[in-house]
């Protein structure tokens, strides 16, 4: 399953971007997260050639959360699309960047008021409204500043329950997320938020989930979110400039998992906009949306290093398994832990031979911590690069410090030019936010 650039090159190793991922290892260190730049710029024009063909009203705004430092925040500027954040950090790390506030939309369901403050005194483009009492805490914060003013969505539960890892499903009724539908808590809330002069409603918003392979659960959610657009349009006088469907399509990671195409995805979900907005005799809306694994996920590979290889006993068939630790594991990819997430690996350093041995890949943590159950591999030796594939979304970003590990670096890859957009942390970086009470420090035996 080779992706993106990917190749193997006249030497047998694994190559990305024109760079060989064994000459990245020896120069930037493992564990080392590389993206490739030509992977990641083509699935930002291809999602957004798919839906500007069908429905030119049409806005992305790139999921910070899957993946964000600066260096990812001017790639998807300079590709034309918006950012969706959802913390201080990721609006900070946008800012810092350069990117245009306007083209920002904040999310969260539980922002602080200095979140709302950061946000609202940079002029962000919109802030999507998550329960009723943020609705009290904006309009308390603009009263401070009586020139500002901020458009705003209503995040709503559609009451669609995807077909995913259930860790990872956000539209059904049961959700920390967004206001009910179903139960009038999102008409409130629009009410709410039209009655707030320095507010200004533009539409709604909802999220279904994420790794999906079909565009069934988005499409429910567009009729639940037409239907309560004509309500708002009858009851409250007010209009929908702005539906923002959320993200969620679901990438490969393993070689034959099922994907849903672009182009396909699109066709879809235009269809059945379109649809409703007949049925209901709407306007159509801007069509907003916030893909995040789609446009990253792909483009990502994380490269190890392998030490110890063992084998053990086992009672089941074959009698025995081969482990082979990597120098890294749950601190930098803690998916197959959380959501049981699958991927595939390639021997970088020997990508030309068969890949048919059965390895489990196991991380270096006090923990069962295993990447990737029975993987398909060439016989791994202590000092081999592994590379494991689709690692852009969720790894970085979900990357801590357990063990006290320090967290990898990042580097981007293209042309054959290799470039650090984040530096590997050191050990002075794990202990820089320590401190040592006096007390304590006067109790110190020699």
């Amino acid at each position: 399953m080779l992706l993106g650039t990917q190749r193997i090159n006249s030497n047998g190793h694994l190559e990305i971007g024109g760079c060989d991922t064994v000459e990245l290892a020896r120069e930037f260190g493992t564990p080392l997260y590389v993206v490739d730049e030509e992977a990641l710029r083509l699935a930002c024009r291809t999602y957004r050639a798919a839906f500007e063909a069908r429905y030119p009203r049409n806005q992305i705004h790139y999921a910070g959360k899957a993946f964000l430092c600066t260096a990812m925040a001017r790639i998807v500027e300079g590709e034309g699309l918006g950012l969706d954040v959802a913390s201080a950090g990721e609006l900070y790390t946008a800012l810092r960047a350069g990117f245009p506030p306007a083209r920002i939309n904040v999310h969260g369901n539980n922002k602080s008021v200095e979140e709302l403050e950061l946000a609202t005194a940079n002029h962000v483009g919109h802030i999507t409204v998550d329960h009723l009492g943020e609705i009290g805490m904006l309009a308390d914060v603009l009263r401070r500043h009586p020139r500002r003013r901020q458009d705003v969505l209503v995040r709503c539960a559609p009451g669609v329950d995807p077909e995913t890892h259930k860790f990872i499903r956000t539209g059904q009724a049961d959700t920390k997320f967004g206001l009910n539908i179903s139960d009038g808590s999102a008409l409130h809330a629009v009410a709410e938020v039209l009655r707030q002069p320095q507010l200004r409603f533009c539409g709604i918003h909802f999220h279904v989930g994420s790794q999906l392979t079909d565009a069934d659960s988005h499409t429910g959610a567009i009729e639940a979110a037409a239907e309560l657009m004509a309500t708002i349009s009858s009851e409250l006088g007010a209009s929908c400039e702005v539906l923002n469907i959320g993200g969620g399509l679901g990438v490969r990671y393993v070689e034959g998992g099922p994907v849903l195409s672009m182009g396909d995805f699109a066709e879809t979900v235009v269809a059945a906009l379109k649809a409703c907005v007949a049925r209901y005799g709407l306007s159509e809306p801007i069509l907003a949306q916030e893909p995040g694994r789609s446009i990253i996920g792909e483009a990502g590979t994380t490269l190890y290093t392998i030490g110890a290889v063992k084998t053990v006993p086992i009672e089941t068939s074959p009698g025995q398994r081969t482990y082979a630790a990597v120098d890294g594991g749950l601190s930098d990819n803690p998916r197959p832990q959380l959501y049981d997430a699958r991927y595939e690996a390639i021997c970088a350093s020997r990508a030309a031979e068969p890949h048919d041995h059965c390895i489990t890949i196991a991380g270096k943590h006090c923990e069962t911590d295993v990447l990737i159950w029975d993987a398909k591999c060439a016989m791994l030796r202590t000092g081999d690069i592994l590379a494991v594939q689709t690692t852009g979304a969720y790894n970085y970003a979900m990357a801590s410090n357990y063990n006290r590990f320090t967290k990898p670096a990042v580097v981007l890859v293209g042309d054959g030019q290799a470039d650090l957009i984040v530096r590997r942390e050191t050990l002075r970086d794990v202990v820089r936010c320590d401190l040592i009470p006096e007390r304590l420090s006067r109790t110190m035996k020699g």
